[in-house]
């Protein structure tokens, strides 16, 4: 694919840079390409979007790309077939032919300097540099304790190597063959790929530029659709050995106490329908203290409306066996998945 100038003009200050965007087509997608199209400083001189939904609509896109005004003859859409964010950045990622590409998210609204600021990172990047993340800032309700929704989406403003803003060397990505395509959601492939980078020699910094990450709407069963990431820990455990936590700087989450929970539900019903019924009364109250400690962990610090008591209590009795299961199920279909340092040798 050639380099297309666009009516903006030929780069003439600064590293080449393509941006890469997979989306599925959400309503955010039309701020974030607004956000690029008006950030100051050398434009990028690729963008490619990719329509990762399973069976894209012809012309559903045709919208959000109009606010690109001059960046739309820089502009490539292609499609990844709905097999995950890492499938689509890698299908972006063959595309594009500068040096450093920047993926962004579709939620996602860089800052008004974002060019400007994305240039000037990576013109400052030493040899061995991969990679320069983005500051991730997420706008939080002052007039309230946020929820578990909006704190669990405001942690990103503290996680490492997140893609939702995250430049890399293209030659670092091709090295260590782009992002691993086992992981189908936006959860960990992030760090798999960083944890991959890093193994082979290079190093990944922090940059200047901001990017807004708002808290988009969600439905009171959002966190336990969000459980099915503990099937991606599985594979990273399977990758990265058992202290990928600690190299990843990632939080230890409660899939243990959720196994242990879990295990007294089962253990309480098993128990009583054999007879037991001593037993099973001890294990019911094991779980329900388990269960208790979780919702009320959660519970706590938030705004503590009804609605959003309700939502923690009932969630707080799924969540564990939710994600006792897919961590379980991970595990299986991960099992005979090499470490990382096997294949790199």
């Amino acid at each position: 694919m050639n380099r297309p100038d666009g009516p903006a003009g030929p780069r003439t200050t600064g590293p080449a840079y393509a941006v890469v965007i997979p989306t599925l087509a959400r309503a955010t997608l039309s701020d974030c390409l607004a956000a690029l199209a008006a950030a100051r400083g050398p434009q990028p001189d690729e963008i490619v979007l990719v329509d990762d939904r399973s069976e894209p609509e012809p012309g559903a896109l045709e919208h959000p790309l109009a606010v690109l005004g001059d960046l739309r003859a820089r502009t490539t859409v292609l499609t990844s077939g709905g097999r995950g964010p890492a499938a689509a950045r890698n299908t972006g990622l063959r595309a594009v032919t500068t040096p450093w590409v920047a993926f962004l998210d579709d939620d996602v609204q860089v800052g008004p300097h974002w060019c400007d600021q994305l240039v000037q990172d990576l013109g400052e990047a030493s040899p061995d540099t991969a990679a320069v993340q983005g500051v991730i800032a997420v706008p939080l309700p002052g007039e309230r304790r946020p929820t578990d929704w909006e704190r669990g989406t405001a942690a990103l403003a503290r996680a490492r190597w997140i893609t939702a803003d995250m430049a890399y060397r293209t030659d670092a990505l091709k090295q260590v063959a782009g992002f691993d395509e086992r992981f189908r959601r936006a959860f960990r492939e992030d760090a798999d790929l960083a944890l991959r980078v890093l193994d082979a020699g290079w190093r990944i910094r922090q940059g200047r530029r901001t990017t807004r990450h708002p808290v988009r709407p969600a439905d009171r069963w959002v966190s336990l659709r969000a459980q099915r990431g503990n099937s991606d820990d599985a594979l990273m455990l399977r990758l990265h050995g058992p202290d990928w936590w600690h190299k990843a700087v990632a939080p230890r989450g409660r899939i243990r106490s959720h196994l242990a929970v879990t295990a007294a539900g089962v253990a309480s019903c098993a128990l009583a329908a054999s007879g037991r019924r001593r037993a099973a009364a001890v294990a019911a109250l094991g779980w329900a203290a388990g269960t208790a400690e979780f919702a009320w962990e959660r519970i706590a610090p938030g705004p503590r409306t009804r609605y959003e008591a309700t939502t923690m209590a009932v969630t707080s009795v799924l969540i564990p066996p939710a994600a006792s299961w897919h961590w379980l199920s991970g595990m299986w279909r991960h099992r005979a998945a090499p470490a990382w340092q096997e294949v790199a040798s």
